[in-house]
């Protein structure tokens, strides 16, 4: 009974992610057709003679050019998902992430002593990592994906860090799982980004959420530019 509890949650709770996509996409705002319309008589009224309607009639011209374009929604699939693609499974906090091979590196086990923590870095920052190719920046992953859920307790729980292909950095997770081969008709896509961007869709009949590393990448490189100029100042 509690396992059938726990996974009907993590189903509301990918679910809800998706929901919270929908509604941004249904809430933005929608472009204005203008229409061209007849204008009506207008009454002219005069001093040295009677009262005439005069009919106006004003030809209206709509410069195509000077009007913004209506651009069809942008279709924000990834590059990889035009054919199927394998993920890696891995556990942060309870929900469980797909990340396709393409865009992985290598898994290192972690323990206490293999991360070197930095001052003044950003809370979602652990620490400097060494390993066989080099220097890998440690993120924690939980505050990125689930900041609604998160809880410093859950840095007690990484086991394995995953490096990510082209990325001096990498991502702290509880529990590395299989790897899955999935259909793009298999997952429910985000056509369009907002908040949570590193969210590409779901794929419900593994109970998970898919990771678009490369989106990720922007946010991570976006805040770390911010904390550079603030510390700048």
């Amino acid at each position: 009974m509690k396992t059938n509890k726990s996974q009907t949650a993590l189903q509301n709770y990918l679910d809800g992610l998706l929901q919270e996509a929908e509604i941004e996409q249904f809430n933005e705002p929608k472009p204005v057709m203008l229409e061209e319309k007849p204008l009506a008589p207008i009454l002219l009224p005069t001093f040295t003679t009677p009262k005439i309607v005069v009919e106006q009639q004003v030809e209206t011209k709509i410069d195509i050019e000077m009007q913004p374009e209506l651009q069809p929604v942008a279709d924000e699939k990834p590059a990889w998902s035009q054919q199927p693609f394998e993920c890696l499974l891995f556990d942060v906090a309870g929900l469980t992430l797909a990340v396709p091979l393409i865009c992985l590196g290598s898994i290192y086990q972690l323990s206490e002593d293999d991360i070197t923590p930095i001052f003044a870095q950003p809370e979602w920052f652990i620490g400097i990592m060494s390993t066989p190719a080099g220097n890998l920046k440690v993120l924690d992953t939980a505050r990125w994906v689930m900041p609604e859920r998160y809880n410093p307790e859950l840095r007690k729980d990484f086991s394995f860090v995953i490096s990510i292909d082209g990325h001096e950095w990498g991502l702290a997770v509880n529990q590395v799982r299989n790897s899955i081969l999935l259909r793009p008709d298999e997952v429910k896509w985000r056509l369009k980004r907002g908040q949570r961007a590193w969210l590409a869709g779901t794929v419900i009949e593994h109970m998970c959420a898919l990771l678009d590393v490369e989106a990720l990448a922007k946010l991570i490189t976006d805040k770390d530019k911010r904390v550079t100029v603030d510390k700048s100042l």
